[in-house]
């Protein structure tokens, strides 16, 4: 029994160091542009929901889903988060489908994950998906109305879904007005 167990051990030990040496030596593809296998796909969005379930903090959203932060999370969705995760009118956009994974598109697929791990999420980003962390460009408040924002996605006011439109910009006088690109908003990183 005992020569089974170090047959085991060192049969893991060798996997770990043949998948460290082809990884160190460049083996590995890591081009944002080629899709990932199966294997990769599964496991890095296993290893990220593990995560954020263990190191998101069991908060509760103190942010009111009220017509003014519904509005005010409506401004910060589209001064930080449309170029990637979309628009009402772009909801699939463009340059988020550059990513590996895919970068989701929360007017197609509304998030479902709790206000907690949302919130972290947006605080701290997600390592090697191209999110970024924004503790260093939101206050917590700005974050939360960016969560309460997306927990209510599907049933915004008026107000909120105005400032999501990006089509009524008005021209100057005397000139002809263009319509506006909803494809990706410059990004205050």
């Amino acid at each position: 029994m005992r020569g089974f167990l170090t047959g085991v051990l060192l049969t893991l030990l060798v996997i770990c160091l043949v998948t460290f040496l082809v990884a160190k030596k460049g083996y590995m593809d890591f081009n944002a542009d080629q899709e990932p296998s199966l294997v990769e796909r599964k496991m890095a969005m296993e290893a990220v929901d593990a995560s954020t379930d263990r190191h998101a903090p069991d908060l509760k959203n103190p942010v009111a889903a009220n017509d003014e932060n519904l509005v005010a999370g409506a401004k910060l969705y589209v001064n930080h988060c449309a170029g990637c995760h979309g628009l009402p009118s772009n909801p699939d956009s463009q340059f988020g489908r550059s990513f590996y994974p895919t970068v989701p598109a929360f007017f197609k697929d509304s998030p479902d994950m709790p206000d907690n791990q949302n919130f972290y999420i947006i605080q701290h980003g997600i390592r090697w998906t191209g999110m970024p962390g924004w503790n260093k460009t939101l206050n917590d408040t700005q974050m939360w109305q960016l969560v309460t924002f997306l927990g209510n996605i599907e049933k915004l006011p008026p107000a909120a879904k105005k400032e999501l439109d990006l089509t009524g910009v008005s021209a100057p006088a005397g000139t002809t007005p263009e319509k506006p690109s909803a494809a990706p908003m410059p990004m205050n990183h």
